[in-house]
């Protein structure tokens, strides 16, 4: 087997990813593969999963940290180190300083949910909450370093940082030597460029795909332009890839080795993480779901065996029960739905009777007597109905207008 180790335009070869794995030999796990029949149907060829969401801190991102901090002379070490954050990256650089020893700072949103907050402050760091976006947040991080001379851990634009998520790449080679094409998601891209530096250089047939959130893709616009743009994002439930801008180092790789950058929609990613916890029993967070929303909106487009790497799990239950039924809606197993009944004795019970009779199960009933817009002798009656499908929706709906009711929203 022949492999690349000359220099190419960027800095990372091989030899790199190979020290980065003996350097992180047991501090990060070797991740589990699993199968999924369910995508290996749809594709029509092998599926796996590479469940990076089951490594330490919940995600991918200790691999990248540990290797960074690792490299680190001994007079910045005794400096310090510090971060900017809003989860995985938090994470992984707490855990990962407190095993080498070297004290860490991490500056997080204000709006950083309770439990990442918590487990980075576990982790040992020393946890600022500054700022409400994570440009806010970034920009404290990194006055925080020319002040104090604490060394500032990159989330991605980094050689080291890449060089350690390129082990996911050597790992998957080595749990699924027959695979074809490697889906990943991509924010700044450290996971996606690290991955197709190993993966390339011993298996140049492989196609690396990436994927991003439409609401918050950089890449596709950057590429078109032959240097990282910034883009304006829109909310997306794929907070762990929201970046404006892609990282010049990842992106010079990514420009040169991942054959193609695709984009999902937030339905999309809501129904793959649905799946993943109901066929796969995996909890994933929406970021680390993109790669099955991509197998799911185009099947047929891959070419088996497909390895998809879900890069993280760490989702706020609170956050994760809202996407949940989502997901549902978007599955047509989830119907929300008003209508007006005349406010008279019995209305209520015959309108649950006729959902009885198509056998659509009420989760939730908002009966409203005062809204302005009503008539005097209307009521309007919310409803949140579990359902089987989208076929099962259009009977529901066709049961209501056949009994005379006006669904209005």
């Amino acid at each position: 087997m022949s492999f690349r180790t000359s220099r190419p335009s960027h800095p990372l070869i091989l030899d790199d990813v190979r020290g980065a794995q003996k350097m992180l030999s047991g501090v990060a796990r070797m991740t589990p593969m699993e199968g999924s029949r369910h995508l290996s149907a749809l594709v029509g060829a092998p599926v796996h999963l590479k469940c990076e969401n089951l490594q330490r801190t919940g995600s991918f991102k200790l691999r990248g940290a540990y290797v960074r901090i690792s490299g680190l002379r001994p007079e910045e070490r005794a400096g310090g180190v510090v971060a900017a954050s809003a989860g995985n990256h938090a994470q992984g650089v707490a855990l990962a300083s407190s095993l080498l020893g070297v004290r860490s700072t991490v500056f997080m949103p204000v709006g950083a949910p309770l439990p990442k907050v918590a487990a980075t402050r576990e982790y040992g760091a020393d946890v600022r909450l500054h700022g409400h976006v994570v440009d806010e947040t970034l920009a404290a991080a990194e006055e925080y370093a020319r002040v104090t001379g604490a060394v500032f851990i990159h989330p991605f634009d980094h050689p080291d940082i890449i060089a350690g998520q390129g082990t996911v790449g050597l790992e998957i080679l080595e749990q699924c030597p027959e695979v074809r094409t490697i889906v990943v998601g991509i924010g700044g891209g450290g996971l996606a460029a690290g991955i197709a530096v190993a993966v390339k250089a011993l298996r140049p047939d492989v196609k690396v795909i990436g994927v991003q959130a439409r609401a918050a893709a950089a890449y596709p616009p950057s590429l078109e332009a032959g240097r990282p743009v910034v883009v304006d994002t829109a909310p997306t439930m794929a907070d762990g890839i929201k970046v404006g801008r892609p990282g010049d180092v990842p992106f010079a790789i990514v420009e040169e080795l991942v054959d193609e950058v695709r984009t999902v929609s937030e339905d999309e990613l809501s129904s793959a993480l649905l799946l993943c916890l109901e066929r796969a029993k995996l909890v994933v967070e929406p970021a680390g779901a993109s790669p099955v929303a991509a197998l799911l909106s185009a099947p047929e487009s891959f070419q088996g065996p497909v390895v998809a790497v879900l890069s993280g799990g760490n989702v706020d239950p609170l956050v994760l029960q809202r996407i949940l039924r989502h997901g549902m809606s978007a599955a047509g197993r989830y119907l929300s739905l008003r209508l007006r009944l005349t406010d008279r004795p019995g209305a209520l019970a015959t309108l649950l009777g006729v959902l009885s009779v198509v056998d659509a199960n009420v989760l939730d009933v908002g009966h409203v007597r005062t809204d302005p817009r009503l008539g005097l002798t209307e009521v309007e009656v919310e409803l949140h109905l579990e359902t089987k499908g989208p076929e099962h929706c259009r009977e529901v709906g066709a049961a209501l207008r056949d009994a005379g009711y006006v669904v209005i929203g």
